[in-house]
């Protein structure tokens, strides 16, 4: 198959994101791209060699000029990622000007799709999915719920899982001692850091764990939140240190501050004994940290929000009440305690992370490219495609 030429328009690095991320890592598994960055206009770059344009998100201006760019340098695709906060204007609707203007084939990834939005937030997304020739979700939950409650044609969308890293499945013993750790259990969570992502409740739970385990250290991995930090500073990872200290458990909780690449990310999540996503947001509809921890084969504790009820079905892991301290306790006790019950959850995600790994995914993405870039209508069976997302 000819790969053809994707622009990918998107946040993008060195921005601290998980969309940037992903669209860094989604672009090099398509092949034969060309990046558009959105950013904030006090966040010039400088950016790599794949960067061709440059949208300021809150200008305008510079929507139409790009996308009019893209209508004349001979693109094959454009790959739109959709989130509401990426883009400019009222819930990110300078997006649809954005379109409006191109007339290049459009594939849009959602990796937000709100259970209760707003009418405007609502006008975006079903504006958006009609405006492309074709729309991808991460998830079952996500498609379902756009068929649901917005009115969304299923055959108009695509679900293809969030990617990962190709990581070999290793034992956490074998890994600690390449970041100077001794062999003491560690419960892990990365991402970027900032309020909503549960933290607060595993500090909560790690004076019964403690209590039961005195050497588990729980790691706390990621730099805060660039918006975050830009209005309040570390305000935030402040108060989680603080909540250690009053709980006396500031020893077995250890926050590592700073944004770590990939290399260096594989080694924690190879080095982890237990990854924990106690996220209180339910209506969650993707998590890339939750991918990667698949990915690698870890024991996976996690609020049953909707991706990963999804994802951790049939015993692919432990799903525990959100906000509920004892619950998870309980949990990582259960699994600290049992070495084999750790191993068979980190096989089984694993196993079911192989499909989600980059090259296969990349060569999903191609074959909509492809698609849509042919004119060449989707399946006629949405039940087909939207089944599993292996399948």
């Amino acid at each position: 198959m000819t790969i053809l030429r994707t622009a990918f328009v998107s946040t993008y690095a060195p921005r601290r994101c998980g969309i940037a991320t992903f669209t860094d890592d989604l672009s090099c598994a398509v092949g034969e791209r060309e990046i558009v960055a959105l950013h904030p206009a006090d966040e010039p770059g400088p950016y790599p060699a794949e960067v061709r344009h440059r949208i300021r998100r809150d200008m305008l201006p510079d929507y139409v000029f790009v996308a009019r760019a893209l209508n004349d340098c001979g693109t094959g695709a454009v790959s739109i990622q959709h989130e509401y906060g990426i883009w400019g204007g009222r819930d990110g609707d300078y997006v649809l000007d954005f379109v409006r203007e191109l007339r290049r084939p459009k594939v849009v990834t959602l990796h937000t799709v709100l259970r209760t939005p707003t009418p405007s937030q609502r006008h975006v997304l079903v504006s958006l999915i009609e405006a492309a020739d074709a729309s991808i979700v991460m998830s079952n939950a996500a498609a379902s719920l756009l068929t649901r409650a917005y009115g969304v044609d299923p055959r108009r969308l695509d679900v293809i899982p969030h990617g990962v890293p190709s990581l070999p499945l290793l034992q956490p013993d074998s890994v600690k001692p390449r970041l100077g750790l001794s062999s003491d259990p560690v419960i892990l969570s990365f991402g970027l850091l900032g309020p909503g992502k549960g933290y607060e409740t595993v500090i909560e739970a790690m004076p019964e764990v403690v209590a039961a385990v005195p050497s588990v250290r729980y790691v706390v991995l990621g730099a805060t939140h660039p918006d975050l930090l830009r209005h309040e500073g570390e305000k935030y990872r402040r108060s989680l240190e603080d909540r250690a200290v009053a709980l006396g458990v500031a020893d077995q909780v250890v926050f590592v501050d700073r944004f770590v690449g990939r290399r260096e990310l594989g080694t924690w999540l190879g080095a982890a004994d237990i990854f924990v996503t106690p996220y209180p947001n339910l209506d969650q509809i993707v998590s890339g940290t939750l991918s990667y921890a698949m990915g690698a084969g870890k024991a996976i504790v996690s609020t049953p929000y909707a991706y990963a009820s999804e994802l951790l079905a049939d015993g692919r892991g432990r799903l525990v009440a959100p906000s509920s301290s004892s619950a998870l306790a309980a949990s990582f006790i259960e699994l600290l305690r049992d070495r084999d019950v750790r191993e068979t959850l980190g096989a089984r995600a694993y196993a079911y992370s192989r499909s989600m790994i980059w090259p296969q995914v990349g060569a999903r993405y191609r074959q909509i490219f492809a698609r849509v870039a042919n004119g060449v209508a989707a399946p006629a069976s949405p039940a087909r495609r939207l089944t599993s997302v292996h399948g």
